[in-house]
């Protein structure tokens, strides 16, 4: 059961925006513009109207169970009617029973996993904006949730290594470490490339840049075991003998 406090919550907030009606023989919830417009939108309980009238959404009508109203089915041959359901397994069910026996025209959907009554203002218009007609909806399975972006690899390099990508950051400078990771040079990007053409003994190349084709070859003919840089280029082939590393992914080795 709700609180008192819960209660008292509810009360003061349908007092603010107005007062839930009723519609129909059957006492359908309804928000208090449903009668005068000509669209409408059918949620499925008191709770979502509520919020919509919360976001200033006015002309709406609760199904209030699984079975769809006479009133309901009657309500959508004369208005043009927008399911905005919830999007979830139960959302899935009453849409398919909406289709089934009602003229619903479009059909919004909550964000999956959340319901309507949840939803802050901005999630309730998008899901409007968004709307299909029901010929897109039907058959239509919801998204699975996005899954998160998975995390950057992180690859173990010499301290002093890692210190150098930190520090070069925003520089647009790079520097040449030999095989101990001593600092060899440290010079403009600009000028890596005819560089790495000239020296020797040079083991790994931290530069403020983005690895492309042409340093990777001129690193596999020298002998340069590893470049670390900004970013990679997508064109970029990998080379077995050079192995390649962005400013996100090294670490300090252990």
């Amino acid at each position: 059961m709700p609180s008192v406090e819960d209660i008292y919550k509810e009360i003061s907030e349908t007092v603010k925006v107005g007062k839930v009606e009723k519609y129909g023989p059957e006492d359908l919830p309804a928000g208090p513009g449903l009668e005068a417009a000509k669209e409408i939108i059918v949620v499925e309980g008191r709770a979502d109207i509520i919020n919509l009238m919360r976001c200033g959404i006015f002309n709406t009508v609760a199904l209030e169970g699984a079975k769809v109203p006479e009133s309901i089915k009657k309500l959508t041959k004369e208005k043009t009617a927008t399911a905005l359901l919830d999007g979830d397994r139960g959302g899935d069910l009453i849409l398919k029973e909406l289709l089934q026996v009602t003229n619903v025209k479009y059909v919004g959907r909550a964000p999956r996993g959340k319901e309507i009554e949840e939803c802050n203002c901005k999630e309730v218009t998008e899901a409007l904006e968004n709307k299909v007609p029901v010929s897109e909806a039907a058959g239509k399975p919801q998204p699975p949730p996005k899954k998160p972006a998975p995390e950057p690899v992180k690859v173990e390099v010499p301290e002093p290594v890692a210190q150098a990508a930190k520090s070069l950051a925003g520089t647009l400078e790079a520097v040449l470490l030999n095989e101990k990771a001593e600092l060899v040079e440290r010079l403009p990007v600009s000028q890596l490339a005819e560089k790495l053409q000239q020296v020797t003994g040079v083991d790994t190349v931290v530069f403020d840049g983005i690895i492309t084709q042409r340093i990777v070859d001129i690193a596999g003919e020298k002998n340069i075991r590893r470049i670390v840089a900004s970013r990679i280029s997508e064109a970029v082939k990998p080379a077995l003998n050079v192995e390649l590393v962005t400013f996100q992914e090294a670490v300090p080795q252990a």
